[in-house]
């Protein structure tokens, strides 16, 4: 119920966001309407707010042939000597000629304090379908002044069917 009376704003905001222009504008200025028409940009409705120790987002918006809309809320989790842990949460719904789509999801992102050590965590699930689960990691280890090792890898999963996908990579330098 919640969802249909967001989902009913959301497309009221963007049908109030259209710009109207008299039917007879095309005729009495040909020339300044193509003009205008190339120049003008998507207006898509954009904000950020501050709240609490996070910042709540989201876009209304629209393109030749869709609605879209996308909110969530994003938080530093913590900053100190363990490094950077930052959480988001977010939702969003596309109405479209070709049919209708809503997700949810959600991430954590993990750099540590020397920026050489990074790990991410997703989930997103579509609305009457899957849920995706992917995490990543990658690390550099500077062993001198001309030698480093860098590596990382990634782990897919649409949970509940079939095998993840796995991905591995290194990579070792040396200048001589």
């Amino acid at each position: 119920m919640q969802g249909q009376i967001i989902i009913g704003f959301v497309v009221l905001a963007c049908v109030c966001a259209q710009v109207s222009q008299s039917p007879y504008y095309e005729e009495k200025y040909p020339n300044i309407y193509m003009i205008a028409k190339r120049a003008r940009h998507p207006r898509d409705l954009t904000w950020d707010k501050k709240l609490g120790d996070g910042k709540v987002f989201g876009t209304l918006g629209h393109t030749d042939d869709s609605l879209f809309g996308k909110a969530g809320y994003k938080k530093d989790i913590f900053n100190d000597e363990r490094g950077t842990l930052k959480g988001e949460a977010y939702g969003s719904r596309v109405l479209g000629a070709a049919g209708d789509n809503s997700y949810l999801g959600g991430k954590l992102d993990w750099n540590n304090v020397n920026k050489n050590a990074q790990a991410t965590l997703e989930l997103n699930k579509q609305i009457g379908g899957r849920t995706n689960a992917q995490a990543t990691a990658s690390k550099v280890w500077n062993f001198d002044k001309n030698t480093r090792l860098s590596a990382g890898g990634t782990v897919s999963q649409d949970i509940g069917h079939g095998k993840p996908d796995i991905g591995l990579g290194a990579k070792f330098e040396h200048n001589w």
